[in-house]
């Protein structure tokens, strides 16, 4: 199982799918239902692909800093082994033997280079190319591209070239000069190298895995500057040609390996989309094209993932070639000879592992469902834009089949699907915008009615003041909603008082302002929804004529009640009166009937009964 080298930062992370595009494994998936694409660690061959595309840099790979602190402050010596790369990354630094010197100050026991390591595994492939057994073979001098073979091309593992990298080389060289106890360090340009050091089955010697860009943010930690520090050249042994290494056929070069194109059994390719074309060529078609393939993922180790974003390829490269140049200059060639001869007879073999992370193809119909889904049934097989990050369609359709991908990742499909959302929303705003000036004349409607409501409620309240009846109005609890001057001259000067506390008495109880067989009669209301008209109750040392009326069935009820000991009750006159309150005032009760429940009519009724009984004691 390979250890996380790539993470997404979702608070970072825009969403745009640039990594999923980038990554030629499909290691980085976008789920159904998931909004961020996240890394399936067991796929990713650590290329790296998906970094410099990312603009936000949310995509960051695994820090090895602290471990490397760890180590520096441990009790055991520590050996930093350097990629040759490095020329071409610090093009900032005026000498080499200054960014030697800067590592020491780091804490570094031992600064070796890699390039020594190259010489000694370059002989190594020299000689297996010119011992030809009649199986074709592909260098394994670069982790993303044993990885993807691994994973990808298993049927391919037994044509990688069984030798360790040239990093791995160095660390047993180094070992074997300062003791199995040295730990040693990696520093160069490749991210993959951290998950290959991690490795038991290499036997790589190799502890920890530094890039570039970590060994800078070091220095700046550390405040180291190459201004205040002399000049400092590499431990022994020293690198020959194997300087060159960066450069994608720098390893042929450093052996004299033929590169002839008549002659020649070698083809090189660098680069993402060349080298994945040449994997697929090989399997497919070796025993025509006849030829070992040498492969680096990045365009040569100088453009590594590991090294500063923006770098320039040809300016890179023409930094390797002059500290190449320089370096040999002054060249011992007798003591490298003898050192290649000594470390020679060091083990640099290795076994590669099948860890197959193909992913069983979906059904012709699982496919078609999807192109159907996203709209591209009519295309061919090879039809496609690429924006997705696939070669074609159908592709695509595979990959959202298997769960890698999913449709909102085509361009096509997510701008038809936009479009729609957007007619959609167009519509639904339409229908906001109707709805919203519907429910604006309706508020204005609502405070007209309000207005008139509040004006009808003041009328009322006034005119049932100026009856002479008692009148009283109760919710199911028999609290008062409403009573007017003439029930509270009724109930007393106690009730008077509390009037002047609480006008109208509202939220009274009306069991505490009238004795028990009184109160039951609304009660009684109430609960049968039978009106009570014209009942005679005595009252302390009164007699009253109550009609208890429903307003709101179960709910709110009202009462008229008439002190049959008021002289004014008595008169003659009151069958005129109540007639005039009947004529003059019907619109009034109406009004209360509406605002307070339906009762305007059951209220005339009780009224009509009033006159008559009153025309029937004079008679």
């Amino acid at each position: 199982m390979s250890i996380p080298l790539i993470e997404i930062n979702k608070e970072l992370c825009t969403v745009c799918y640039a990594c999923v595009r980038a990554c030629p494994v499909n290691a980085i998936q976008v789920k159904t239902n998931q909004e961020f694409p996240e890394v399936n660690h067991d796929m990713c061959i650590g290329c790296g692909s998906c970094l410099n595309v990312c603009s936000p840099k949310a995509v960051v790979y695994t820090n090895s800093k602290e471990e490397v602190k760890t180590l520096l402050h441990s009790k055991h010596k520590v050996a930093a082994i350097v990629g040759p790369s490095i020329s071409g990354e610090f093009d900032d630094i005026t000498d080499y033997r200054k960014f030697v010197s800067m590592i020491r100050q780091l804490g570094f026991d031992y600064v070796n280079e890699v390039s020594f390591g190259v010489d000694l595994i370059a002989k190594e492939y020299k000689a297996a190319f010119e011992h030809f057994n009649g199986k074709y073979c592909i260098t394994s001098i670069c982790p993303p591209i044993v990885s993807l073979i691994e994973k990808f091309h298993p049927d391919l593992v037994h044509n990688l070239v069984p030798l360790i990298s040239p990093f791995m080389t160095t660390a047993k060289v180094v070992k074997k000069i300062y003791g199995d106890d040295v730990k040693v360090v990696f520093i160069g340009p490749c991210i993959a190298a951290k998950n290959s050091a991690k490795r038991h089955d290499t036997n790589s010697s190799v502890d920890e895995v530094l890039t570039f860009v970590e060994l800078r943010e070091l220095f700046e930690e550390y405040s180291i500057h190459e201004t205040t520090l002399e000049f400092s050249d590499f431990d022994a042994p020293l690198g020959y040609k194997g300087s060159l290494f960066p450069i994608y056929n720098g390893i042929l070069q450093a052996v004299d390996i033929d590169e002839n194109l008549l002659t020649s059994t070698i083809t090189s390719a660098e680069g993402k989309l060349n080298v994945l074309g040449a994997i697929a060529q090989f399997e497919a078609s070796i025993e025509f094209i006849k030829q070992n393939f040498n492969l680096f993922y990045c365009e040569g180790c100088l453009m590594g993932p590991g090294t500063s974003r923006g770098g320039k390829k040809f300016i890179r490269r023409t930094l390797v070639t002059e500290y190449a140049n320089k370096r040999l200059q002054e060249f011992d060639m007798e003591k490298w000879k003898k050192e290649i001869a000594q470390f020679s007879e060091l083990d640099f073999n290795r076994e590669f592992t099948v860890d197959d992370q193909r992913l069983p193809e979906p059904t012709e119909e699982e496919i078609h469902e999807v192109l159907k889904a996203i709209g591209k049934m009519d295309y061919h097989d090879n039809a496609g834009c690429e924006a997705c990050g696939y070669k074609s369609c159908r592709d695509f359709a595979i990959s959202v089949a298997k769960g890698l991908a999913k449709p909102d990742m085509c361009i096509t499909f997510s701008l038809k699907s936009k479009q729609e959302y957007i007619k959609a929303l167009k519509s639904t705003n339409d229908n906001l915008a109707k709805a919203q000036d519907t429910i604006k004349k309706s508020e204005k409607l609502a405070k007209i009615e309000q207005l008139k409501a509040k004006e009808a409620s003041e009328t009322v309240s006034t005119m049932l003041q100026k009856l002479n009846a008692g009148v009283v109005i109760v919710d199911e609890h028999l609290k008062i909603i409403q009573s007017n001057q003439g029930f509270i001259t009724i109930l007393g000067e106690e009730a008077n008082e509390i009037n002047e506390i609480i006008p109208g008495l509202v939220g009274a109880d009306l069991k505490t302002l009238l004795p028990v067989q009184f109160y039951k009669l609304f009660s009684f209301v109430l609960t049968s929804n039978e009106d009570v008209l014209n009942r005679d109750v005595h009252f302390r040392e009164g007699l009253l004529n109550v009609s208890i009326f429903t307003i709101k069935n179960e709910k709110i009820v009202g009462a008229i009640i008439r002190d049959m000991y008021s002289p004014e009750v008595r008169s003659e006159e009151v069958i005129n009166r109540v007639n005039d309150v009947i004529d003059e005032n019907l619109q009034l009760v109406q009004q209360i009937g509406f605002l307070l429940g339906e009762g305007a009519a059951k209220t005339e009724k009780m009224l009509n009964s009033i006159i008559e009984s009153y025309k029937s004691k004079k008679k």
